[in-house]
């Protein structure tokens, strides 16, 4: 009588998108993802399935750095078989495989058709494509899994100004090109996901990875955003290389003001400073809790500003005083904005703009969320691919909708002391 032994595989739980380009049953995959967005545990999760199912997989990165990350990935998932012996794990090679088959995963080095040699699969897995040199896949790559008619998975982070210098490619943004060419191939599976859209990524990590970064940066490394964009697009000219910048204390002379989006279930607040000596905004506290009743808020809100003179408070539109009221009604009164009724969203995005151009309005570094709207909040586009008057998407911008609420209160103007535009307001 034969006792068969089970041993346990230990794979992490895929997040919603992970789950998009785990079960997709398309045969060719691009992912677009940003940094820290999971890519990596993703592809192991697919590794181990397909590793169990029988597959010859043959993983690619152009670093051995990625290739650490991987290996770790699946050798910590296998580790249970791998000590009893099912499978064979060499260490040097980077390999593990059940011996006597053909069933094997295995973790190279490649950057180019000359590394990638000497191999077949059954599953070919090229992550972070857009430093790999084209030929890897035209020249290599698709005649190896021609055999078998095998499965090829592409992984990319949009490349930002600091790899374009290490990329082994001759165009540095193929792998943008074949994501966009694809997206309309029914063979093809293209997936998207942001660094945002990991739950399990602390949020704390999040926070120092995007310090210091540039605004271009920022939408490729995090927000995952190919540089097709234009700046043309974007409808907030905010000078990040200027404008945004390191958390300090704010004085508690300064005057402290609140702008406010309504809704029970994505409510939100920003809260902006003002130095009364130079008149310029410091956005510096962020508000979005989900769900939560309107006491809650209030007294998060108070904490938030304690030992401050909070002197305005503002949001929502002309339709929404019973929101207001609410709000009064539980100690913190808002007010309608100034600019309000019809065209009035156009109006206060201007009066925005306008600060924005005149470098007025500093963010701390640490607000990501308010930073995230600022670098993906862009202009519908026409037929021809022009940019309109209307805000693509408006309604998803809510810490967007507390600035505009709060600072078209305020009409910048300059006046020219020598070289030195010196700011004012009229209120």
């Amino acid at each position: 009588m034969t006792v068969q032994t089970k041993y346990k595989v230990h794979l992490r739980n895929p997040h919603p998108k992970q789950e998009e380009f785990l079960r997709s049953p398309k045969k060719r995959k691009i992912i677009r993802a940003g940094r820290r967005g999971g890519k990596t545990v993703g592809i192991g999760i697919i590794t181990v399935e397909k590793f169990l199912d029988g597959r010859r997989v043959l993983y690619t990165a152009p670093t051995s750095e990625q290739t650490d990350a991987f290996w770790y990935e699946i050798t910590t998932a296998l580790a249970e078989p791998i000590e009893a012996g099912v499978y064979k794990k060499n260490e040097a090679e980077r390999y593990i495989e059940r011996v006597g088959t053909q069933n094997r995963i295995k973790a190279k080095t490649a950057w180019n058709a000359n590394t990638l040699r000497g191999d077949y699969a059954d599953l070919l897995i090229f992550d972070e494509y857009q430093l790999t040199a084209e030929d890897a896949w035209e020249v290599v790559g698709q005649p190896m899994l021609m055999d078998n008619d095998g499965d090829a998975v592409f992984i990319y982070t949009p490349p930002s100004l600091s790899s374009t210098g290490i990329s082994k490619a001759r165009d540095p943004r193929h792998a943008a090109k074949m994501f966009k060419e694809k997206q309309s191939d029914p063979e093809w599976g293209c997936f998207h996901f942001t660094s945002f859209d990991n739950p399990y990524l602390s949020q704390e990590g999040l926070k120092r990875a995007t310090v210091g970064m540039t605004m271009d940066a920022y939408r490729k490394e995090i927000l995952a955003e190919d540089d097709e964009i234009q700046d043309s697009w974007l409808v907030y000219p905010f000078n990040d290389r200027v404008c945004k910048i390191p958390r300090f204390p704010i004085p508690k002379n300064w005057l402290i003001y609140s702008g406010h989006d309504f809704g029970s279930a994505n409510p939100a607040a920003l809260f902006v400073a003002q130095d009364p000596g130079t008149a310029f905004f410091y956005a510096f506290r962020e508000y979005l809790p989900g769900a939560r009743a309107t006491d809650k808020q209030v007294e998060d809100w108070k904490l938030l500003t304690e030992g401050y003179n909070v002197i305005r408070r503002v949001g929502g539109n002309h339709q929404e005083q019973d929101s207001r009221q609410n709000y009064t009604a539980h100690g913190w009164p808002i007010t309608e904005p100034k600019i309000s009724g019809a065209g009035a969203v156009k109006v206060q995005v201007d009066r925005v703009r306008d600060i924005m151009a005149l470098n007025k309005l500093y963010v701390f570094d640490d607000l990501i969320y308010y930073l995230t709207e600022l670098a993906n909040c862009l202009w519908k586009l026409d037929e021809s691919g022009k940019p309109t008057n209307e805000i693509d998407n408006e309604k998803i911008y809510h810490l967007s909708a507390c600035a505009r609420y709060l600072l078209s209160e305020f009409t910048p103007e300059t006046v020219m002391s020598g070289k030195r535009a010196v700011p004012r307001e009229n209120y």
